[in-house]
């Protein structure tokens, strides 16, 4: 075995730019757990700067801290498992924007996480609750929704929490 065979092989970086214009290299075996960035680099798209313009600088952070975690052999089950429930222990626009870049990003686990965490949270809420949540305006007129009401008051039962954490 040659001396250059028997060496470590030297890790690839890659610099993600987010909207605000921050830059942050990250390994490339970190950053290819993205299906569209891994897609980018073997496309050959990646020589430089790899320009994330639905991300911004908090979630992207947000985002690389998952990566990591989630890319560490060191890490073992719990505390993937312990670090993930900390990591959505945080507000609804916070877990919104996360999940956007997610979906953008094509990384399932952490789409899957954040989807799951909202539905934990919404469930037992009231339409009313999961309205001012999602910022929704009610298309029934008061009859049409007292009908309902009427109809289905199982719908109507929860709680009317209406906070954004």
């Amino acid at each position: 075995m040659t001396e250059a065979a028997s060496s470590t092989t030297e890790k690839k970086f890659l610099t993600l730019k987010s909207s605000d214009g921050d830059e942050f290299e990250v390994e490339e075996s970190i950053a290819i757990q993205s299906v569209t960035i891994k897609n980018m680099v073997e496309d050959g798209c990646s020589s430089s700067v790899i320009p994330l313009s639905n991300v911004n600088t908090e979630t992207l952070i947000k985002i690389i801290d998952y990566l990591k975690m989630h890319s560490s052999t060191s890490s073992n089950e719990e505390e993937i498992v312990n670090f993930d429930k900390e990591f959505v222990s945080i507000g609804f626009k916070t877990i919104f924007n996360i999940l956007e870049a997610a979906n953008f990003l094509d990384i399932n686990s952490l789409l899957e996480l954040c989807a799951e965490t909202v539905a934990n949270r919404i469930k037992n809420k009231t339409p009313e609750a999961v309205r001012k949540i999602f910022n929704v305006t009610s298309d029934f007129t008061p009859e049409e929704e007292a009908e309902i009401r009427n109809e289905t008051p199982w719908a109507f039962e929860g709680d009317l929490d209406h906070s954004l954490d």
